[in-house]
Parts: C-alpha cells; structure tokens; sequence
C-alpha cells in the first residue's frame, strides 16, 4: 500500500530524481510540470509507475499534500509556490529530501563562481583514489536518483543558492564556499544581504566534528564569519598570509597545503587548469581531499592531470594563429573577469546576453588593457555600448553564434584570442549556456 502523498514540482533530472526516491521509499508519488517534460524523463517516470502531468498544475492535488519537492529552477513568487506556503505546506528542495535517506559523507561546494569546476576536480581526486564515490547536485546525475539506486559512500555536491534555500536539516560534513559576488538577485529582491545570507546555508546544522573551507580574501564571506557563531572547523585558503590549518600561496609560485601538521607542495605551473581563479578552485580541492584522508601523490595526480569542463575556458580551436576559448557558462559579470584575467593575449571579447542587471564598470581596467574590440551577442546591447563605448572603438552587435564568430575572426588578427564570456544569461537567443557554447564552438568548427 502507498504511504502518504509527496508532490515533485518540476520534471527535469531533479524531479525526476526524486520522484524514484519517493516512490522506493513507498510515498504516493505524483509529479507536476508547468512545461513540457523531456521524453527520457517520461520513460523514467513511466518505468517506475510514477503519475504526472506536463503543461499545467492540478491545484486541488497539488495543495492536498504536506510537503513539495520543488526544483531549484522554480523561483518562491509563482503562484503555486506562494499557494503552499500559505496552506502551511513544507517547501523542500531535492538535495534535503535525498540526504534524508543516505548515511554518506557529503563535501559540499557553494560560491557565485567556480563551483562547477571545484566540485568536478574534488570528486576527480576522491575517484582517482579509489574512493566509492557519486558526483551530484548541481552536476552529474541526480542525487535522489542515486541515492534511491547506487548510493555510494561519499558525495560531492554543487549546491545553488536556490537549492540551499530549501535545505533545513541537511548537513554537510565538509561545506566549501568559495566566493561571494552579486548574482541572481532577481530572486532576492534585488538585496545582496539575502543573497549572501543564502550561500551561508551551507554552513546550518554543523558541528565540531565538521569542516568550513573558505576563501580568505573575499571581504563578503569574512565580514560574514565575523557575525556568525560557526561550530565546525574552519580552513581558510589565501594569498595574504600562511595560516595554521588550511592553503596558501608562498613567493608567487608554490601553493602550500597544510592539514594536520603535513604539508603538501606544488609549483604553480604545474596545475593542470590555469587562471588566477584556478589556482584558488585547486587550494579549496585539495584541503577537501587531505580532510577525507587522500594521499598527497593522488591529489598532486589529480591536480596536474585535470581536463577542464566543457564551456569553461575551454579551447575551441585556433584558425589562422587565432585561438577561439568558450567560456559560455560566465553567465555573471565576476565569472567574465576571471576569464579575462587569466588571458595574456589581445582579445576580441563576444559578450551580452539576458543582462541580470549587471555592472559593467568592474571590468572597466580589465577592457581597456586587454580588449581590443567587443562582438555583442545579444538582443539589447545598449547597456554594453553605453559602458565601453568610451574605450572600444569597435563594438559590433550580432544576434547568432555564427555571426558573433564570423564578426570576431575579421576583426582578429595572428596573435589574438576570440573569448565568448558572455557575463550575462543566455535565455534571449539560446536555450541555456551550454546550447550557447555548443554553437559557437560549431560556428569555429565552420569558419
């Protein structure tokens, strides 16, 4: 007999996730989508004999339930949601369902940017040293659905802000917050203080015996810790000092990892990702890795061996001594300046997109000393126009990848790097980021 009813709002990997979890954990399951819900999710879902609907909300069914697993996508002001919540009805997110239900360690990694790379180059290190281990969250496949059938030992999980908002009494064994910039404060009413007050989710229900691994240079997150009453043991990784317990960076070229009183040493030109940016994702990757107990020799492997993810500073190809780089998934104006900052060449930057109410002058000292023309690509640019037009002679406006690409290989010469980072969401001309790099990456391929 099915036990009480659990409603799943959102019919992508998430919902569909634990929608499975649900079902195993005998709920009487059902699933609602407000779009169309993709054919190899309808498979999934009619495989388990788990009911849904697409295209609509049954209100009735929906509000009849005490709780809702909502997918991060699903902002807190639609209808439906503010309905719930005046019925009293709990909001949680997959991640919280999902913990319910395992007894694994989980590293949990948060941050405006590089938490994909992070994330991927933590659960790199814990594979390569044997460790029984699922990659999930924001990445990799579902972690209800893994949980529900091959719940592994270890967790590394990307969690969003919208994913912590609906966490409670989740725990992460290790948390790693790795920046704080403005990002989505469409969802927060427009205030930075929620924001950031989100990202520090990641730190609710720890206790002595756990880990906070944070970015010492970042003023938002030590301004923050200063306010905060934090139980668990905290690692700070840095430039400007050589703390007790943690990473740091010594005479400009070695980071230096220092956990329980043993060290580990790399020249910086040995990591395998490079960028500024990089150098940080590496320190917090590699105190993770020494707090669960991996050896020195793996995470030095692992840290020198690594492949970039796709649409991250990934090389494309080089076309008449042009490099092309798609970095498509700087959908924020903080992830655009690292890209830029690690670049040492000319660049013919295409940027824009769905502009999240973005401040462009950060970039101001980056542009002008690197930048030699912008490709626009996106339906209103005049907000890019209006900041760099001062300084950039050559602002060109485009509306495809193909023609972004083709705009910026005539205004390139031998010697240049043709950079997509957008700083800006994609939504206006792409389904999402990575449609977006896919085509500019097929847009070189043809050129």
């Amino acid at each position: 007999m099915d036990g009480p009813g659990i409603i799943i709002l959102g019919g992508g990997e998430s919902g569909v996730g634990a929608a499975i979890l649900a079902k195993k954990k005998g709920f009487d399951v059902f699933l609602s989508d407000k779009g169309r819900i993709n054919e190899k999710y309808k498979n999934a879902l009619k495989n388990h004999g788990i009911k849904w609907e697409e295209e609509k909300h049954s209100e009735e069914k929906i509000l009849s339930v005490n709780e809702i697993v909502k997918s991060p996508g699903i902002p807190d002001h639609v209808p439906i949601i503010k309905k719930a919540r005046k019925k009293g009805i709990r909001i949680i997110s997959e991640i919280e369902f999902a913990a319910r239900y395992t007894d694994a360690y989980k590293i949990c990694i948060t941050g405006s940017n590089g938490k994909t790379t992070t994330t991927l180059l933590i659960y790199d290190i814990l594979k390569r040293a044997g460790y029984h281990v699922g990659l999930a969250g924001n990445v990799g496949q579902s972690f209800a659905w893994q949980v529900a059938e091959n719940d592994f030992d270890y967790y590394v999980l990307e969690i969003s802000s919208f994913q912590l908002d609906a966490m409670f009494d989740f725990k992460a064994e290790i948390a790693v917050l790795l920046n704080i910039t403005p990002d989505h404060l469409d969802r927060y009413e427009n205030s930075f203080e929620k924001y950031t007050a989100s990202k520090f989710r990641i730190l609710q229900n720890q206790t002595e015996s756990d880990h906070f691994i944070f970015y010492e240079d970042d003023p938002v997150i030590v301004q923050e810790i200063k306010k905060k009453d934090i139980k668990s043991c905290l690692y700070p990784y840095t430039e400007k000092f050589i703390p007790r317990e943690g990473a740091y960076i010594k005479n400009n070229n070695l980071l230096v990892i220092q956990i329980n009183k043993e060290v580990l040493k790399m020249e910086i030109k040995e990591l395998a990702l490079v960028g500024k940016h990089n150098v940080y994702n590496s320190m917090a990757s590699g105190i993770a890795a020494r707090l669960v107990d991996i050896r020195k020799e793996v995470i030095k492997q692992s840290l020198t061996e690594f492949e970039n993810i796709e649409h991250r500073l990934e090389h494309v190809s080089y076309v008449k001594g042009i490099e092309f780089i798609n970095d498509s998934k700087a959908t924020n104006v903080n992830s655009a300046w690292y890209a830029l900052e690690s670049i040492n060449k000319p660049i013919i930057w295409i940027m824009g997109g769905m502009d999240k109410g973005n401040d462009y002058t950060q970039l101001m000292e980056l542009v002008k000393s690197k930048v030699k023309a912008i490709v626009c690509l996106g339906k209103d640019n005049s907000r890019v126009k209006e900041t760099f037009s001062s300084v950039i002679k050559d602002i060109v406006e485009t509306e495809s990848a193909e023609d972004a690409v083709k705009a910026a290989y005539l205004l390139g010469e031998k010697g240049d790097v043709v950079l997509l980072s957008p700083a800006c969401a994609s939504f206006d001309l792409f389904e999402n980021f990575e449609d977006r790099g896919r085509q500019f990456k097929k847009a070189v391929y043809d050129l």
